[in-house]
């Protein structure tokens, strides 16, 4: 029974990573919203679901928009700094992650925060969505966003979306499979991962974790074989003798029966549970394995056993049928380049009518809208292309470049009209629910591109609701201008490895290429005009230690360092990296075999030091 209706500019349903950061942007441009989420953390992925360690976007020159807001302030709350992992340049306690979200609401007097509630239902008026009905109130709003962690306001209102695979004849994405198959039909799609957090009990005896219902060993066995089991652990590990477990190697990934996530709550729960068993018995087995120096954290998350993360991290979720879709293709190198293509044909128009792949419904006609001629790019990605199905390797083609003495990814780009129902309006997406393929979900799905996409959706609400306008009818210049232009956080458009936003001209490259992208570089590196230095970050290198040594090349963007001094590391050998694209460069041309003298921080876990800067001799 409904006993209250809100009235709002702008409603965001779910308070993942997306819908988060959708409600602040449109919030900080001056929208009255409200956001509804499930869980007492905002966040999600980045806290809420335990992933404390994320993937992509790491280079400097991407660190923009609210994704470089928060790592800023990550750097200053965390105690001892985000360098303990292996998997990540950035591992950090999720509860500081939930506390950073919630103080960015509670500054804002035009953001409504509702906690514990999920939707029911969705109202609709013609073709626009109108409002959402929850357990005892009602949200009217302008422009409603779904950030749920599943797309479920997609099935609420009965918008079609895709759940599934798609065959290489959908799209001649080159690594579709031909055909449906067993691997198509067992895994729809990806393996959610429900994360546990472990802890380092040091010289004390941790509790013994107790096996939970359907314990095999057997699943787990090999787990880290070829890794050692110190390297397995230190893969997540988080500041103060914790362990982020979510290990796709004969680790805890789940998906038995993973359809039955849409299928109804009873069956959702359902698997919710199991894969919290599964988890479970996966901490079981490393304790049996490694001894009762490891056990389950103690106070992480909310709630009890507070060492499970409050939701499973899930890597796909229904996926909306957009004005356009973004395939394999668009994520993929450019010929001879290293990075994607941001010209508008790279984006599959949609055959409007009935979608032949996964699950989803039935159109009920099209809201055709004109491409925009400088692109419709509103946020960047990077990340190599990842698929998780337990036990099996599905190729890929790869995606993955050297870059700053390690792997990273090729940038890509997301498309306004990604985000955007083919036949509905008053209605955009935030999350992993965007318009695009199973196969390009792989890179899409990642937390700092999701980040970017709600606050692109957030911004395009605000503006909308300002402009008196539907989703599809905002002039995407406009948002690209808005977001670039933000005062808080201005976000990435272009990706360019060299182009770091602390520079004067950072804007006018940025516009330069949405006007000329035929310019666009597929080094990916901008042409600066000569005498235009890449300004250095004193305070960066005020918080690095100095190391003399050898430097070495072991093979293209591959380099060792030998250190000389000082003598409590002389002997030490460490891999050099680097996110900051002056310093790649140098590396990139110094002799083999010669002295240098580095500023960076050393990570102990992942054995490199990050170089902040370079001095020969």
């Amino acid at each position: 029974m409904v006993n209250q209706t809100y009235t709002a500019d702008v409603l965001v349903v779910g308070g993942g990573t997306g819908g988060t950061a959708a409600a602040i942007q449109a919030a900080r441009r001056g929208a009255k919203t409200i956001l509804v989420s499930e869980f007492p953390w905002l966040g999600g992925m980045l806290t809420s679901a335990g992933v404390s360690a994320p993937d992509g976007n790491e280079l400097e020159a991407f660190q923009t928009g609210l994704w470089g807001a928060f790592l800023q302030e990550l750097r200053q709350r965390q105690p001892g700094g985000l360098d303990n992992s292996w998997v990540s340049f950035f591992s950090y306690h999720p509860r500081i992650g939930a506390e950073i979200f919630a103080d960015w609401v509670q500054e804002l007097p035009n953001l409504h925060w509702i906690t514990g509630e999920v939707p029911l239902e969705v109202f609709r008026q013609d073709d626009s969505i109108t409002g959402v009905r929850f357990a005892d109130f009602a949200v009217t709003a302008k422009i409603i966003l779904d950030g749920t962690e599943l797309g479920d306001l997609l099935a609420l209102a009965e918008i079609p979306y895709r759940w599934g695979w798609e065959l290489q004849s959908e799209w001649g994405e080159p690594s579709a499979p031909v055909t449906f198959n067993s691997l198509t039909q067992r895994y729809p799609v990806q393996a959610p991962t429900s994360v546990v957090i472990m802890q380092d009990f040091g010289e004390a005896v941790a509790p013994e974790i107790p096996a939970a219902p359907n314990y095999n060993p057997s699943q787990f066995t090999g787990a880290w074989d070829g890794y050692g089991a110190e390297t397995f652990l230190n893969y997540g590990r988080l500041p103060g003798g914790l362990f982020m477990i979510n290990w796709p190697i004969c680790g805890n990934d789940y998906a038995e029966g993973v359809g039955r996530l849409i299928e109804s709550d009873v069956s959702r729960g359902e698997f919710i549970q199991e894969s919290r068993w599964y988890s479970q018995n996966f901490a079981h087995f490393i304790q049996k394995q490694l001894g009762r120096r490891y056990g389950l954290a103690k106070k992480v998350f909310p709630h009890t056993p507070t060492a499970f993360a409050l939701h499973p991290y899930y890597r796909e979720s229904r996926r909306l049928v957009g004005l356009t879709t973004v395939r394999e293709q668009d994520i993929l190198p450019i010929a001879g380049g290293r990075v994607a293509s941001i010209f508008n044909d790279a984006i599959a128009l949609q055959p409007f009518g009935h979608p032949t792949a996964g699950v989803c419904v039935p159109l009920r006609g099209s809201k055709l809208r004109k491409a925009s001629p400088t692109g419709e790019a509103i946020a960047v990605g990077n990340y190599a292309n990842d698929h998780h199905y337990p036990g099996v390797q599905f190729p890929l083609q790869p995606k993955s470049i050297r870059w700053g003495g390690r792997w990273t990814g090729t940038p890509f780009t997301i498309p306004y009209s990604c985000l955007i129902p083919a036949t509905t309006d008053g209605f955009l997406v935030c999350e992993k629910n965007i318009s695009v393929s199973h196969i390009a979900n792989g890179t899409t799905r990642l937390q700092p591109v999701v980040m970017g996409i709600g606050q692109a959706a957030g911004m395009a609400a605000a503006m909308c609701v300002e402009l008196n306008c539907q989703p599809r009818d905002l002039p995407v210049r406009a948002l690209q201008t808005a977001l670039l232009a933000d005062n808080r956080s201005k976000a990435l458009i272009i990706p360019l490895f060299n182009l770091p936003p602390n520079r004067s001209d950072w804007r006018h490259w940025q516009l330069y290429y949405l006007d000329n992208p035929q310019a666009y570089p597929v080094s990916g590196d901008c042409p600066f005009p000569s005498g235009n230095e890449y300004p250095d970050s004193k305070a960066l290198i005020r918080e690095s230690n100095c190391f003399k040594g050898i430097f070495y090349r072991l093979s293209q963007q591959e380099y060792r360092f030998t250190v000389t001094a000082p003598p409590a590391y002389q002997g030490q050998n460490w891999q050099l990296v680097t996110l900051r694209s002056h310093i790649d460069e140098q590396l990139r041309a110094y002799p083999h075999e010669q002295l240098v003298t580095l500023w960076g921080r050393q990570n102990h876990f992942g054995n490199w030091l990050l170089v902040e800067h370079l001095n020969e001799g």
